[in-house]
């Protein structure tokens, strides 16, 4: 069986992965594992894990997870939004489109890691733009607040889920957290996408589509 090592941004994507990704791709004889991203070691204690450090840290959980000469590929699971300036092409990235921008992003970090076994992925612009592949089932999440025809306007002002914007307000988790005070990306996060499913969301989500494309290729190449 082949192996993928994904490093993500935290428990919300790795449980995505568990769930959503990793069922898909079982058929194809091939395991997907998720890491999160340590931010912080301490001798003799617990790693704490969650949210995306500086450049440094993230780049030595890519290596590290590269030494293990076992895994086919490693790629990542990180939010374009609130990316640090620290990372590889973020202090002058070019671009007309929010796909050409993440893009040069990515091309930026694969080429400061240098390896064809590693295929970045960011989240245009962050997890829950995934969810707006289906305000309906988002809706449905928060039973009783009548809130879907909110959602679906939102979603009608975008041509994809991905384009939702980075604004420190108009983001996809903000949108949520103020229609849905309650809001929870772990527990909700989850139990929606799962909801959605995979081929609804890979339908309208352009640049994530191409990141599972990818991930179906190498599944399916002969060791």
């Amino acid at each position: 069986m082949k192996k993928i090592l994904i490093l993500v941004e935290g428990q919300t994507e790795e449980t995505f992965i568990k769930r959503v990704l990793a069922p898909h791709l079982l058929p194809l004889d091939t395991a997907i594992v998720p890491t999160i991203i340590v931010t912080k070691r301490v001798k003799n204690g617990p790693d704490f894990k969650g949210g995306v450090p500086p450049y440094p840290k993230v780049r030595r959980d890519i290596l590290r997870l590269l030494g293990d000469t076992s895994a086919v590929m490693v790629t990542t699971m990180i939010d374009y939004y609130g990316l640090p300036e620290s990372f590889p092409g973020k202090g002058a990235v070019q671009g007309a489109s929010c796909y050409d921008r993440v893009d040069y992003l990515e091309k930026a970090l694969s080429d400061d890691i240098d390896t064809p076994r590693f295929c970045p992925y960011y989240s245009l612009h962050e997890f829950e733009a995934l969810l707006f592949a289906s305000p309906k089932d988002i809706a449905q999440a928060f039973p009783g607040t009548s809130q879907e025809p909110a959602l679906t306007g939102i979603r009608q002002q975008f041509a994809s889920p991905e384009e939702i914007d980075d604004g420190t307000e108009t983001a996809p988790s903000k949108r949520l957290k103020k229609i849905f005070p309650g809001y929870e990306k772990l527990s909700h996060g989850t139990v929606i996408s799962n909801r959605i499913g995979l081929e609804a969301i890979r339908q309208q989500c352009a640049h994530f589509n191409s990141w599972l494309a990818r991930l179906e290729v190498v599944a399916n190449e002969r060791l």
